[in-house]
């Protein structure tokens, strides 16, 4: 008769014994997570691996059980942001925290991909430290932020002074429109026509940088546009984007630039920082605020004398019309995966690696412009590139990308206009023609306007 309640004990004493079980400290599934964090990693550019593995020794320390995985991913800007969408499409392969380019945070929120961070934003205090302006790199379209910049940069036009000063131009050197450009490279050519005088990059194999270092610099300095913010529409038939055009092909057919095969070559801008540049083989290129990180000490392409030999001056616009310059301006953003299972830890190692102290680190290692007002004031962000007046000062005329689900493709398009002009497939008009008929099937007539 005493058997039950024997049973009901022995019930009871093992049900107390697996709850305590399932406490304890040795049981992995309570206790241990994983965070995947995901970034590119080139052999030129290792800021970003570094910063992330302070932040992994930061964050690890102060989150006992929970340990930081590291996936870069190495590949270029456009096989980085391919491989990413791969893993982003699947909850088993999705990152926790994510190297995210701007121009792709509102097609990717669209997708799905990214987790709204406002509530967590709200409580951290380092978040008063950027502007406005800055914070918008982030924004979806419903207004809320899902991604927080790294930091930001402009374009330029960087010059080997040596180059130009042989060919009878004086330096600093600023040309106020696209016929000194074309004047002074002519000039370069002729003093020594083994140098490339002026390159601009084009063609798809460059991706982004031929629209960021090349086209939209033209572009933005006629009287036309790529996109209307106000009609929230793509711009067709602009003589401008034309213009554009012609301009590159002038470049291309004249030899004043690198040949279409260097050009079409995905690494060309490894030879423009790593050795024409450097060795007094290239006058000028139009290039990033963040080309000191590839010469400075411990850079890809150490380079002891850039400081003295290189110079920067604006891209101008068409006829030197106001504002009398142009530059372009990105970034890249962090990002916490829509799919995290710890959402809250992803924050926080998100939060670690923009810490003050890390933030500033990669931002000199990087030669970013600082995008948190504490890094910006500090004494060593502010010696470390002797640039950074002159490629701030660029803040002033610069522009950036539509912020748009759309702006993926219609990049692809404009890649797809230069590289067509500069081999010689397509003119100038036709390759326009042939841009506007690809704009109206990707986004269709109601989203675009004709000029």
């Amino acid at each position: 008769m005493h058997r039950p309640a024997r049973l009901l004990v022995a019930l009871l004493s093992a049900a107390v014994l697996l709850a305590s079980s399932a406490c304890s400290p040795e049981q992995p599934a309570a206790e241990n997570r994983t965070l995947k964090i995901v970034y590119q990693k080139t052999d030129s550019f290792t800021a970003l691996d570094t910063l992330f593995k302070d932040a992994k020794k930061d964050f690890e320390a102060v989150n006992q059980g929970t340990t930081v995985e590291l996936q870069p991913i190495e590949a270029n800007d456009d096989d980085y942001g391919t491989k990413l969408a791969l893993a982003l499409r699947s909850p088993e392969t999705a990152p926790d925290v994510f190297y995210e380019d701007t121009f792709k945070v509102r097609s990717d929120v669209d997708a799905g991909y990214l987790l709204k961070l406002d509530s967590y934003l709200e409580k951290w205090d380092d978040w008063e430290a950027y502007s406005e302006a800055v914070k918008a790199a982030g924004t979806g379209d419903d207004g809320g932020i899902y991604a927080v910049p790294l930091g930001t940069d402009t374009r330029g036009i960087w010059y080997n002074k040596k180059v130009l000063q042989k060919a009878g131009i004086a330096v600093p050197w600023q040309p106020r429109t696209w016929g000194e450009i074309l004047d002074a490279a002519r000039k370069m050519k002729a003093a020594d026509p083994s140098v490339v005088p002026f390159n601009m990059y084009a063609g798809k194999a460059s991706g982004e940088g031929s629209v960021m270092q090349s086209f939209y610099e033209l572009l933005y300095g006629t009287d036309s546009e790529l996109y209307d913010r106000q009609e929230k529409k793509w711009v067709v038939g602009s003589q401008g984007f034309t213009d554009s055009l012609a301009f590159l092909k002038t470049l291309y057919d004249e030899k004043l630039a690198v040949t279409p095969a260097e050009a079409l070559d995905a690494n060309v801008w490894k030879k423009v920082f790593g050795e024409w540049l450097p060795q007094g083989k290239m006058g000028a290129v139009v290039e990033g605020s963040y080309s000191p990180s590839f010469w400075q000490k411990g850079g890809s392409y150490e380079w002891a004398g850039y400081a003295e030999d290189m110079g920067v001056a604006k891209f101008p616009t068409q006829r030197g019309q106001e504002p009398g310059g142009v530059s372009m301006s990105g970034g890249w953003t962090l990002a916490v995966g829509a799919d995290s299972k710890n959402p809250d830890q992803a924050f926080q190692f998100l939060a670690t690696a923009l810490s003050k102290k890390n933030s500033l680190a990669f931002t000199i290692a990087s030669s970013q412009i600082a995008v948190r007002s504490d890094v910006a004031a500090e004494p060593d962000y502010l010696a470390a590139n002797p640039f950074v007046k002159d490629v701030s000062e660029l803040v002033s005329v610069t522009h950036y990308r539509p912020a748009t689900a759309d702006y993926p493709r219609i990049s692809a398009a404009v890649q797809v206009a230069t590289e067509a002009v500069i081999t010689g497939t397509l003119s100038p008009r036709e390759a326009a023609e042939q841009y506007d008929k690809t704009v109206r099937d990707l986004v269709g007539d109601a989203k675009v306007l004709q000029k």
